[in-house]
């Protein structure tokens, strides 16, 4: 920078040719070879209710502006700045048409947006995302989105004693792929709903091209024999947290002391076995954990958490796969770091419709990986946002030729160029 200019410097917003984050290229050519504004026109259908006109061009600007890390609807405006809407491949909907467009909503046309997750999710693994024949391993899980205000439809206080809303999500481990999301009152207990969304979830990834191996994994609040009997009988495995109730202690109790095995790579503050019995037809596996040293005092004994499981493969590998379902909090730090950290209206159809446009965006931006550059790690939407997406571009015209130019020496322009020459080969999907 030239000594003086951030003082000497003339400031003025008239470039018409600046794109402000240059980089929602990436999600927006990903969006287009899947066909996903089409989809909503030929599926969402609101008929006469006010806000109802191009729903696809509305989803798909709130898409966009999600994916740019927009957490409410007037953070839509940035894409009408300069010539951002030049790289998007869609119109691009004022902020409040936008409002009126979800507070049309009703809980049928929030299920026909559903239907545009999942089939955008089949289109996304035929292009090269899926597991196909490998092992799927689905996290189901809940959240509370906290929300402010008292004019808000549903919200309530749960178990943590924040107002909010508590939405029930299945996510994909590995990838963070959001397979299935409904929101919920905030009253709502974890397991409402539960039986009918696992039975929801469980075609759909069948339809969207899933044919290996499947294991559902959930903490004790979703225990339910309904949910666990479905599972067995369309083949999946399960391993599901169990509540401490009375025969459930007996049975942990009457575990022999010999049969406890030490974890060896526990933290040496504390230690850790695990064990197994059978609850009736079904294997328990036990974890018990307790301090060691000078924080011992604070918990002395042990403390125990037992799931259920019908799998048969040895009980290391089971208790240690089980504990790795924490890494649903991954998705949903990522989904509170965007769109989900509000709720923006005071109808609760309005913000149910709000939740799976920010799955669907999420679920764009974590493609744009899977697709576009395969053999990298998949990163935070943040770290996604701030390398690949909040780029400033300018768009030129010469002989004919339209040239979007980004800044020079841009340390991640390699995997740019590689994840746009991945996207733009993709057929478009209808």
């Amino acid at each position: 920078m030239v000594k003086g200019l951030s003082d000497a410097a003339r400031v003025i917003f008239d470039d018409e040719r600046v794109v402000a984050n240059a980089g929602v290229l990436l999600p927006a050519v990903l969006a287009d070879r899947l066909g996903i504004e089409a989809l909503v026109n030929e599926t969402v259908a609101l008929g006469d209710r006010a806000g109802a006109a191009h729903p696809g061009r509305k989803v798909m600007t709130l898409v966009s502006a999600m994916a740019l890390g927009a957490d409410c609807i007037d953070d839509c405006e940035l894409l009408r700045s300069g010539q951002t809407g030049a790289v998007l491949g869609h119109g691009v909907s004022a902020p409040s048409t936008l409002g009126t467009f979800l507070r049309a909503f009703t809980f049928g046309h929030v299920c026909q947006l559903d239907r545009v997750l999942a089939v955008s999710l089949a289109r996304a693994w035929a292009a090269g995302a899926g597991p196909g024949d490998d092992r799927l391993i689905v996290d189901v899980d809940s959240f509370v989105g906290e929300v402010y205000g008292y004019d808000k439809q549903g919200a309530g206080y749960g178990y943590t004693h924040k107002r909010g809303y508590h939405p029930i999500l299945a996510t994909r481990s590995g990838t963070g792929e959001v397979l299935h999301i409904r929101a919920r009152k905030g009253s709502a207990n974890t397991a409402r709903g539960a039986v009918r969304f696992v039975e929801e979830l469980i075609p759909r990834v069948a339809r969207a091209g899933a044919t290996g191996p499947r294991l559902l994994r959930a903490d004790s609040g979703f225990w339910n024999a309904k949910t666990m009997a479905r599972l067995q009988a369309a083949g999946w495995t399960y391993s599901i947290g169990i509540t401490q109730q009375k025969h459930i202690r007996a049975a942990v109790a009457a575990i022999p002391e010999t049969d406890w095995q030490t974890i060896a790579d526990y933290p040496e503050t504390g230690e850790a076995q695990i064990a197994q019995t059978m609850l009736g037809h079904q294997r328990l596996v036990v974890r018990r954990t307790r301090l060691v040293g000078a924080q011992a005092e604070l918990w002395p004994d042990w403390r125990h958490f037992a799931f259920l499981t019908n799998r048969t493969d040895p009980l290391e590998l089971v208790e240690a796969e089980h504990r790795q379902h924490a890494v649903v909090e991954l998705a949903i730090r990522d989904l509170k770091d965007q769109a989900l950290a509000h709720f923006p209206s005071g109808r609760f159809l309005a913000n149910a419709a709000w939740t799976v446009i920010a799955a669907l965006s999420h679920n764009l931006l974590r493609w744009t990986t899977l697709i576009g550059l395969p053999d990298t790690v998949i990163p935070t939407a943040r770290t996604l946002r701030r390398r690949l997406l909040t780029v400033p571009g300018r768009i030129t015209r010469t002989a004919r030729t339209v040239t979007l130019r980004m800044p020079a020496r841009w340390p991640w322009h390699t995997q740019f160029l590689t994840a746009l020459a991945r996207l733009r080969a993709l057929p478009v999907l209808t």
